[in-house]
Order: structure tokens, then C-alpha cells, then sequence
């Protein structure tokens, strides 16, 4: 009777233990991702795509809360948030990235790619793994290389045909090396403005001008606020989609697959977005009255700007970017 017994208890405590571990391993989970986009962007619409996408492969049990348009602050605040565990997610800039790994920042050399596909084709291979391995040892993880497109430049002024255009006209860049090293080769007065606060300052005339994929242009209604459309193609800017290395460590090894797996697919639907948003927007602006578009010869802009790469060849991080100008030249 006592070894019955004894076995009755034994059998219970297991049953406890399994239930109490599949409880544990099936409990609910809730993630914030943060991002600086308006709503109709395709970052945002990236964004809800992955969440919608993680609510399914976990059946609901995951749970990403999306804060767009810079709710939880500007992207380096929130990369700071992420880097001291008070968020989970953020799509980022290259910009606010390159501060923690500045190697990202050479990216958005001049005329480094010439279409979406080709910088993608690097990001996904070599080029960008070297990159996550750096973002690791600063206790981030890069979930996948999403896409803010090639840029364009607007302003105020006059339409920008030769460098000459830019010389000392005010224009807004992100904070981002690369692109106010290759603004200021051309002569532009560049000033580091937040996006959530650039509509206002276009309008009130501090700056002349910026510059930003047509999808940011047109999702943050930037071209009510400016007259001239220059399609100058002068950079690529990648969007690391980041996770705090802290709340990683957090997951268990299914849940990291699981959310690794659906920002990849987001990154594959966010991608599409942004390189079918080019053709359709150029048609939009070009009905618009109050904006007039130009496409200039790129060359003397290639030009322009070769000092650009000399200079950063010649930065610690030099040898990658030799390496990066290299790769991007076979594809």
C-alpha cells in the first residue's frame, strides 16, 4: 500500500512538473515595436505585416504592439531603448544605427547601388552578416535588413540640375555621415533635423530642402510644403529591423526562430512595397501642379562626390568599405 502510494505521489508531482512547464512554455508574450514612419509608409505597413504575421505562426500567443510615427521618440531614442531593455523592436534608420556600428553608415555611399535588388543581393549575403555579428557585440540583433529606398532630393530654391544647385542651400539630412559627407562635397549647407519635425521646418522655411525616398516623401506629405522634385538617385539607406539583445535573451529558442522567420517574410513584403511605390509615385507627383520634376545627368554628381569615397577608404573602417564598394560593383 505504501509503495502504491508513494507511486500515486510521484506520478502527480510529474504531472504538476509537465503541466506547470507546458503552462510556462505556451504563456503569452507582448512586444513593442517602435518605428518614426506615418501611417501608409512602408515601414509601417512592414511593421503591422510582421505583427499580423507572429500572431499567426504562434496561433496568438505572441503579441507585437506597433507604435509608429515616432510615439516612443525619435530613432536614437529608441535605439537607446533598446540597448538598455525598455523595448523589444524598432525598424531603424542607418543613420541613428551608424553611431553604434559605424560601419552600417557606408551603405549610403554616393552612388553605391543603382537598384533596389542589387543592394538587397549584399545585405543578404556576407556584407550583411558581417554587419549583424557588430550589432551583436553591442547587444542588438538584427532580425532582417529592411529597405528605405533610393533618395531623391526636394527644396525651395530651384531645381537641382548640377552640383552647383546645391551650393549653399539648406538641406535637412538624417544623421547620418555618408550623406552629409556627400551633401557638403557638393557644396549644401546640411543641417540634422528629427523627421517627426521636418514637415514643420520646410514649411516655416529653417531649411530649404531635404532629401528621402519618394515613399517618405509622399507618406509624410513633404511636397506640400515643397516645390521642386529633383530625381538625383544619390544614395541607398537600408532600415536594420533590430531586437534589444536583452529581450532575445528573453525567448526561448522556438520563439527566436519564429520571430526571425516572419520579419524575414515582413522583410520580403516591406521590400516589394517600397520598390513598387517608386513607379507609382513618380506618376502621382508628376500630375501634381505644384511640383515640378526633374531628371538630371548623374555624372557630374558621380563626380562631385568621388572625394567622398576617398576620404572614408581612409577611416578605421576603410578596408570594409573598400570591401562593400568591391561587392557592389560585381552586381
Amino acid at each position: 500500500m505504501k509503495t502504491f502510494n508513494a507511486f500515486r505521489r510521484a506520478t502527480l508531482v510529474a504531472a504538476l512538473a509537465l503541466s506547470g512547464g507546458l503552462a510556462f512554455a505556451q504563456s503569452p508574450i507582448k512586444l513593442t515595436l517602435g518605428h518614426n514612419a506615418a501611417p501608409g509608409n512602408p515601414k509601417s505597413e512592414g511593421s503591422l505585416f510582421f505583427a499580423e504575421e507572429v500572431k499567426k505562426r504562434s496561433n496568438g500567443r505572441i503579441t507585437i504592439q506597433v507604435a509608429g510615427a515616432s510615439q516612443l521618440g525619435d530613432d536614437q531614442t529608441m535605439l537607446t531603448s533598446l540597448r538598455t531593455g525598455t523595448l523589444d523592436m524598432s525598424v531603424n534608420s542607418q543613420g541613428a544605427v551608424s553611431a553604434v556600428v559605424p560601419e552600417t553608415a557606408a551603405l549610403g555611399m554616393p552612388f553605391l547601388f543603382s537598384t533596389l535588388p542589387q543592394a538587397w543581393k549584399l545585405l543578404d549575403g556576407p556584407i550583411g552578416q558581417e554587419l549583424a555579428k557588430k550589432f551583436e557585440a553591442k547587444n542588438l540583433v538584427v532580425l532582417a535588413w529592411w529597405d528605405n529606398g533610393i533618395r531623391q532630393t526636394t527644396n525651395n530654391k530651384r531645381p537641382i540640375t548640377t552640383p552647383d544647385d546645391l551650393k549653399g542651400m539648406k538641406l535637412r539630412t538624417p544623421a547620418d555621415p555618408a550623406t552629409v559627407d556627400l551633401y557638403q562635397a557638393m557644396g549644401a549647407n546640411t543641417q540634422q533635423i528629427n523627421f517627426s519635425e521636418l514637415y514643420v521646418a520646410l514649411q516655416s522655411g529653417v531649411v530649404d530642402g531635404q532629401e528621402n525616398p519618394l515613399a517618405n516623401i509622399h507618406s509624410s506629405k513633404l511636397y506640400e510644403v515643397q516645390k521642386y522634385l529633383s530625381l538625383t538617385r544619390h544614395k541607398y539607406e537600408s532600415m536594420p529591423f533590430l531586437m534589444s539583445g536583452i529581450s532575445w535573451k528573453k525567448l526561448s529558442e522556438a520563439d527566436r526562430k519564429l520571430i526571425s522567420e516572419a520579419a524575414q517574410e515582413a522583410a520580403r513584403y516591406e521590400r516589394k512595397l517600397m520598390q513598387e511605390s517608386d513607379d507609382k509615385l513618380i506618376g502621382e507627383f508628376r500630375k501634381m501642379p505644384n511640383v515640378q520634376i526633374n531628371e538630371p545627368a548623374l555624372a557630374p554628381f558621380k563626380a562631385a562626390t568621388l572625394k567622398v569615397w576617398d576620404k572614408w577608404q581612409e577611416l578605421p573602417f576603410g578596408a570594409f568599405v573598400k570591401t562593400l564598394r568591391a561587392e557592389a560593383a560585381k552586381h
